[in-house]
C-alpha cells in the first residue's frame, strides 16, 4: 500500500508530543541486540522516509539493505581492511572518500565539540588517551554495525549536485525518526565512506554511484552503558538570530 500525503484533517490530529518524543529520543546507538527486524517494518520505514523533500522532487536516494550473509561478509572485509590500515598507514591512499564530510582545517567551536564528543564517549568506555589498541577496537565497532542485525548503505548518482546531499540528509533524518516510532534505534555512520571501493562492488552499485554513508539499525541494547551516552546540544539562543 502506498503512503499518501496526509489530509488537512489528519495533519490537524497529529500528536505533537509524540513527534517531539520521536525526535528527541533519537540517539546514535552503539550496541544492538541480535533481534531481527521484519522486512515489512523496514519497507514501511523506507516508505515513510521517502516523503522527505528534495529539490524539484528528484528523490536522489538509493538504499541497500544488508542482512544475514551479505551483512556478515561486508563486516569481515571492512574489518580486515581496517586492521590492514593500522598495520600500514600508507594504504590510506587506497581508501579515499568520495566527498569531504569533515573540513580540512578544524576551527573553534566545531573542534571543541568534536573533542568533547570523542573524549566523553571514550571516558564512558574506560578508554584513556593514548590507548591505541582500545581506540582501534572501538572504532572498528563501526564496521560491525555495532552488532545491529541490519546494515544500510546509501548511495547517490555522481551526476547529482551538492544540493542532493542536503536532500539526502532530510531523507536520513526521516528514516531515523520513523525508526523510533517502531521502537528501533539507528546509528548513521560516515565511517564507512573510506571503504567505498570495497562496499560498492559488494552491494552491486554501479560505477556512477558514490557512497553517502552507512547506517546501523535494530533494537538497541538497553543494558549496554554505551547507549547511555547522549551528546549535548547548544541552546537555541546560541545559534539563532531573531530579526524583526
Amino acid at each position: 500500500m502506498s503512503l499518501n500525503p496526509p489530509s488537512a484533517a489528519a495533519m490537524a490530529a497529529i500528536d505533537a508530543a509524540s513527534v517531539d518524543a520521536a525526535i528527541t529520543s533519537r540517539l546514535s546507538a552503539r550496541a544492538f541486540l541480535p533481534q531481527p527486524v521484519p522486512r515489512a517494518t523496514l519497507e514501511r520505514l523506507l516508505e515513510v522516509a521517502s516523503r522527505a523533500p528534495s529539490g524539484t522532487n528528484t528523490q536522489p536516494w538509493k538504499v541497500y539493505v544488508l542482512q544475514g550473509q551479505s551483512r556478515d561478509t561486508l563486516v569481515s572485509q571492512c574489518c580486515a581492511a581496517h586492521d590492514a590500515l593500522r598495520a600500514d598507514p600508507s594504504l590510506a591512499e587506497q581508501y579515499r572518500e568520495a566527498y569531504d564530510y569533515y573540513p580540512e582545517k578544524w576551527v573553534s567551536p566545531y573542534i571543541d565539540r568534536r573533542r568533547e564528543n570523542g573524549w566523553s564517549l571514550y571516558g564512558l568506555l574506560g578508554i584513556t588517551k593514548g590507548d591505541k589498541d582500545k581506540m582501534h577496537a572501538q572504532h572498528q565497532r563501526n564496521f560491525r554495525f555495532f552488532d545491529a542485525p541490519v546494515g544500510l548503505m546509501f548511495t547517490l548518482d555522481r551526476v547529482m549536485g551538492r544540493g542532493s546531499l542536503l536532500d539526502y540528509g532530510m531523507f536520513l533524518e526521516n528514516l531515523m525518526v520513523a525508526a523510533r516510532g517502531h521502537g528501533l534505534h539507528t546509528c548513521p555512520q560516515a565511517a564507512w565512506n573510506g571503504f567505498a571501493k570495497i562496499i560498492l562492488p559488494h552491494i552491486g552499485a554501479s560505477e556512477n554511484e558514490m557512497l553517502v554513508c552507512g547506517m546501523a539499525l535494530g533494537y538497541a541494547d538497553p543494558a549496554d552503558p554505551v547507549n547511555g551516552f547522549h551528546t549535548p546540544r547548544e541552546p537555541v539562543a546560541s545559534f539563532t538570530h531573531w530579526l524583526d
